[in-house]
Formats: structure tokens, C-alpha cells, sequence
């Protein structure tokens, strides 16, 4: 199974190219078992009629000129004497031989005793007049093409012997060579012609996926072009018009998030201007602080509705350079984070991505006890960026559900540590928009593993 293809254009012109092959193989292998038996069949009725021809002559030949006409018709295939005796009782002539005896009877002008004293194969013997054809064939090759030789004897009106040894050839046995060029001819023109066809059907769909990869990370891009089949036009037509909608309802959500940010923000300025102008109390302090987790609240829930935008210029990114600094910035708050690896330059969102690594290693630092080791793998394809802790770690069952918004576990994610929970959800909705992926997975020793995948474009 490993070597058959796996794309839609291979697996159709290898199922067109076989069903026509084996249909055309069993069609000739019909079509030449049939001219086979045919053949066999005319050369058959061939021999008979030629023997009954030459019964006939001698039979009505006098006695004095049959050694004359003997001479002249004993040439190829057939030759006959005059010189052996009756058989008596001669040999079992079984179906084949029975059955050559009713044909050269048929033929026959008036019935004579007939009989078969052999059918066998023999392989084919040097043409030398004058030589006994069964002496012949005991001294030819055995590696040549066999021929069938039919030993007949014939009792005329007045008591003559005729013997006859008739040579049937075989039918050549090059035709399956020739039926093997035959179909390796219609293989090719078929897988040819298969192959324009099938490429032409099967490009719009190999650009409609090329395109679906592309729509999360450039809504913008070209609508596809509306050709090939009928199916495949509706399709063009469905993905473009889902392309237009996806773009006019982010232009949408864009405006929502704008006049949200005002109209949330707005408040929550004012509340703290009246604040001020309460007197210091513990009253006073709660409600400071309440108002600070709202605005982090709305500042997190606006973050995290922008993560997927790209509204921001991609660009070529130094990613040691931008670790570096994450790095710098996590150890000034008392975090130990060592960096390993080097990679290349990568097209992304700088300041997208860097808000998407400083939530993974502010959530590393912040819960795996301040410690942090952050490698960096590049590759042909993707570059991959391994955030590892020594914390407790996320159990396997939830390794999912902490990237939701607003999830936080309990037992290591605690209220007062602070945060809305959108850290690890605003990371992968970046990593996403980029075309990579945010993953969870335990530490070996203990701790958790974030590792960051972005593929190179």
C-alpha cells in the first residue's frame, strides 16, 4: 500500500490506466484464444480435405500410374508411400483422432477403410525429399517449435495401401510478446491522455486548498479563479464568497473592539477620578482595586479578540534578538531564564509574537517556581521554541482546556496570582494566526513544556 499514490491525480489515472489495461488484457486474451481455435479448426478441415483429395486421385488412378502421382503430391506437409502394409487393427485414434477420421471420410467421393495410426506432437524435422518424415523426427532438434503430425492410412478399391504422415504447425507463440508491446502501447497513450485530463479536474482543486491553508494567515489574498468543472466552479465560487463574509465580518469585529475600548474605558476613568476625591479609607482601597482587575479584565478580553488581526506588518524577525530581550525583561522581576539554540530570520508580526512568547514565559516563570529554560530548533520547514518549567505541572486531562479564555486551574492557578486567564489563550490565537501552534505536554522531571511551532513561509 506504501506505493501507491497518495494524491487525488495519481490514485485517478492509476485506477483509469488499470481498469482499461485489464479490460484490453482479457479482451486480447478472448479475441487470440479464439483465433487460435479457429485456426486450429480451418487447419484441421485443411489436412482432411487435402487427404480425401489425394484418396480420391489414387483411387481412381490406374495401378501403374499411382507411384508417378505418389512422387508428385508427397511434398510439404504431407507426404505419402505406397510401400507400407496395412496395419492390422491399427491404433486406438481416441477423440482427437476419431474425429479427423469422420472429417477426411466427409470428403471422401466414395467410403473407404480409413484408419489413424498416430497424433502426436513432434518437433519440426528438416524438409529432405526423399527421407522418411517419423526417421526425420527422431533425428531433429528437440528446442524448436513442435508441429502436430498425423500418421493415417487408407484402403483404396483394389486393395492399395496409402500411408500418410500430414504435418499440422502449431500456432506461433510470439503473440503474447506482441500483446505485451500492444498494452504497454495503450498504457502509455492512456496514462498520457489520463494524466492531461485528470491535472486539468484535479489544479483548481489543488489551488482551493492552497488557498484554504492561506486564509488564516492573509485574508487578503486573490479570490480563486472560477474555472475547471461545474463541481469544482461551485466550489471556487462557495470558498470566495465565504473569503468576502470572513473579511467583512472581521472589518466589523474591528470596529466593535474599537468602540468597545472606548465606551469601557471611558467609565472606568471617570470612576477613578471620583475616586480621588474620596478620603483614604479601606473602602476607598477596595474599590481602587476593583476597578484595576476590571480594566485588566477589559484590557486582556481586547487583547485576546486582536490576537488573530493582522492588521499588523509582517516582517523579517530576529528571533534570538526577540528572546534575548523577553529573556532580560523576565529575569529584572527575579526569573532565571536560560536560553539555548539559534535560529533563522523568520517572517512574523513582531510585536504580535512577542506579546504571544512573553505570555508563555511569564506564565512559566510565574508558575514553575521562577525557573525557566527556553530552547530554540530550527528547521527546514518550521521553527519551534521550547518554553520548559520546573513547576507542578498541568495534568494531562486539562492540557486542553487551559487555552480556553478565562480558564485557570485552581490548584496552581490561584486567584490572587493574578491574571483573567487569557494568557495561554492570547498566545495560541497568535500562534494560529501565524499558521503554527501553541502546545502543552508534561516535563520529563517534572514541570511542563509550552512549545511554540511557526513554519517558515
Amino acid at each position: 500500500m506504501r506505493l501507491l499514490p497518495k494524491s487525488l491525480f495519481g490514485q485517478l489515472v492509476l485506477a483509469l490506466v488499470a481498469a482499461i489495461v485489464v479490460a484490453q488484457l482479457a479482451g486480447s486474451w478472448l479475441m487470440v484464444d479464439e483465433r487460435a481455435r479457429f485456426g486450429d479448426r480451418l487447419r484441421r478441415e485443411y489436412a482432411a480435405q487435402r487427404i480425401a483429395g489425394i484418396i480420391s486421385v489414387l483411387d481412381a488412378a490406374p495401378a501403374e500410374e499411382r507411384p508417378r502421382l505418389v512422387r508428385a503430391l508427397s511434398v510439404p506437409p504431407t507426404r505419402l508411400t505406397l510401400d507400407e502394409p496395412w496395419q492390422p487393427g491399427g491404433a486406438e485414434p481416441g477423440p482427437e483422432g476419431a474425429a479427423f477420421l469422420q472429417r477426411v471420410a466427409r470428403e471422401l467421393e466414395r467410403p473407404l477403410p480409413l484408419q489413424v495410426l498416430s497424433i502426436r506432437h513432434v518437433p519440426r524435422a528438416d524438409r529432405r525429399p526423399g527421407h522418411d518424415m517419423e526417421r526425420q523426427d527422431r533425428h531433429a532438434r528437440h528446442d524448436g517449435p513442435l508441429v502436430l503430425l498425423a500418421v493415417t492410412q487408407a484402403r483404396l478399391g483394389d486393395g492399395t495401401v496409402v500411408t500418410f504422415r500430414h504435418a499440422l504447425p502449431q500456432p506461433p507463440l510470439d503473440w503474447p510478446l506482441r500483446l505485451l508491446g500492444l498494452l504497454a502501447l495503450l498504457a502509455v497513450v492512456v496514462a498520457l491522455a489520463s494524466a492531461w485530463a485528470v491535472r486539468r479536474m484535479t489544479r483548481p482543486l489543488k489551488d482551493l486548498a492552497a488557498a484554504a491553508d492561506g486564509l488564516a494567515r492573509n485574508l487578503d489574498q486573490p479570490p480563486l479563479e472560477e474555472k475547471g468543472p461545474q463541481e469544482v466552479q461551485r466550489a471556487a465560487r462557495s470558498f470566495n464568497a465565504m473569503q468576502r463574509a470572513l473579511r467583512a465580518y472581521l472589518e466589523t469585529r474591528a470596529q466593535a473592539l474599537a468602540g468597545v475600548s472606548h465606551d469601557l474605558r471611558l467609565p472606568l476613568t471617570r470612576l477613578r477620578l471620583r475616586l480621588e476625591q474620596l478620603p483614604e479609607n479601606e473602602a476607598r482601597a477596595a474599590m481602587q482595586r476593583d476597578i484595576e482587575e476590571m480594566d485588566a479584565m477589559v484590557g486582556g478580553t481586547l487583547d485576546y479578540l486582536r490576537a488573530g488581526s493582522d492588521t499588523e506588518q509582517a516582517v523579517k524577525l530576529n528571533l534570538v534578538a526577540l528572546l534575548e530581550g523577553l529573556a532580560e525583561d523576565a529575569e529584572a522581576t527575579g526569573a532565571k531564564v536560560g536560553l539555548r539554540g539559534t535560529a533563522a530570520p523568520l517572517t512574523a508580526r513582531p510585536q504580535a509574537l512577542r506579546r504571544c512568547l512573553a505570555n508563555l514565559i511569564d506564565n512559566a516563570c510565574r508558575y514553575g517556581g521562577g525557573a525557566v529554560d527556553v530552547t530554540l530548533a530550527d528547521g527546514a520547514e518550521a521553527v519551534e521554541i521550547r518554553i520548559e518549567d520546573r513547576g507542578p505541572g498541568i495534568p494531562a486531562e486539562e492540557g486542553e482546556r487551559v487555552f480556553e479564555p478565562y480558564v485557570r486551574l485552581e490548584a496552581s492557578r490561584a486567584r490572587h496570582t493574578g491574571g483573567a486567564g487569557l494568557g495561554l489563550a492570547i498566545a495560541r490565537a497568535i500562534a494560529r494566526a501565524h499558521g503554527g501552534e501553541v502546545t502543552l505536554a508534561p516535563r520529563e522531571g517534572g514541570g511542563t513544556t509550552a512549545s511554540l511551532t511557526l513554519p517558515r513561509r
